[in-house]
């Protein structure tokens, strides 16, 4: 439907081009920000080898069970675009944005008296996710005519993301396994970073003149991409919020996520000779950054 979608506006701005002959030639400059919702929840990638589930637990007992969604579309973004038009109806740009994800919450469980079940500790704790990323927004641009003042226009384009990451914070109280203490309090901060992806924005706007270079403009736009896993380091791991990163092994710190694995990976799942002294390799994970945004700005023409 992506697809269809951009090569639709595709055809629709090369045809404009071909049938406009009234030469306009100018550059322009936006500055704008804006604000997106999430459009499209999915369930969130397993967590620190916990399941995006939110349990909740009484006297020993399960009472409350629920798989965790979500996108990162949700957020806030800043960006500077570079914009040529080629005729009164058609232009191209070149947008910098920087968007800043909401807090998610990716995994949580709560307890009122921690236990063992299934030889495994259950105890509170809650992961939370945040991706923050910069990417570039190459775009055709449709002019759909002046009246007034208004000047609506559409474009279709895609995301490139250049740098970013995903930080998940995860705090727990844990169980020591000795009567005094018999709990600590324990935080982790791991950073994910990204392979290369792509992704879809299109949108539906207007500026607005308010004098003769200067005008104000509004954008309704969609966007859509998924981040893929590459590598995820621990950054932060703290003990009764005293620093305890050094306690950890490299295979708790660093991992690599790869397609699949098997006997020959560095998982002690699937390999007796595992090594904690090397990065562990775990299966790759995927986030989606889908949304719905507003964005208000001005715009300069030369």
């Amino acid at each position: 439907m992506k697809k269809n979608l951009f090569l639709l506006g595709f055809m629709a701005c090369s045809m404009t081009m071909m049938g406009q002959t009234d030469q306009n030639e100018s550059w322009y400059f936006k500055l704008g920000g804006s604000f997106f919702t999430q459009t499209a929840a999915t369930e969130f990638p397993t967590v620190g080898g916990n399941a995006a589930l939110s349990k909740v637990y009484v006297g020993g007992k399960l009472i409350s069970e629920e798989s965790v969604t979500g996108s990162f579309g949700e957020g806030f973004r800043t960006g500077f675009t570079a914009g040529y038009r080629f005729n009164q109806r058609l232009g191209v740009e070149m947008g910098v944005n920087y968007y800043n994800s909401t807090d998610k919450t990716m995994a949580q469980t709560m307890t009122d008296n921690i236990f063992i079940s299934g030889g495994k500790p259950v105890f509170n704790f809650k992961s939370v996710g945040q991706i923050t990323a910069f990417d570039l927004a190459p775009a055709l641009v449709l002019f759909l005519g002046e009246h007034k003042g208004f000047e609506p226009y559409t474009k279709v384009g895609v995301l490139v993301p250049i740098h970013g990451d995903l930080v998940i914070t995860t705090d727990a109280i844990a169980p020591t396994g000795v009567p005094n203490p018999a709990t600590v309090a324990v935080r982790s901060v791991d950073k994910v970073k990204p392979n290369p992806t792509l992704g879809f924005m299109s949108a539906l706007g207007t500026s607005y003149k308010l004098g003769k270079n200067i005008s104000a403009f509004a954008e309704l736009e969609y966007r859509n991409f998924t981040v893929h896993g590459k590598t995820k380091e621990t950054t932060e791991y703290t003990v009764n919020g005293n620093d305890a990163l050094a306690t950890r092994t490299q295979a708790q710190i660093h991992t690599n996520y790869q397609d699949k694995i098997n006997v020959n990976s560095n998982n002690a799942s699937t390999n007796a000779s595992f090594d904690s002294t090397k990065p562990m390799d775990e299966l790759s994970s995927y986030v989606g950054i889908s949304g719905l945004g507003l964005t208000l700005g001005l715009k300069y023409s030369l």
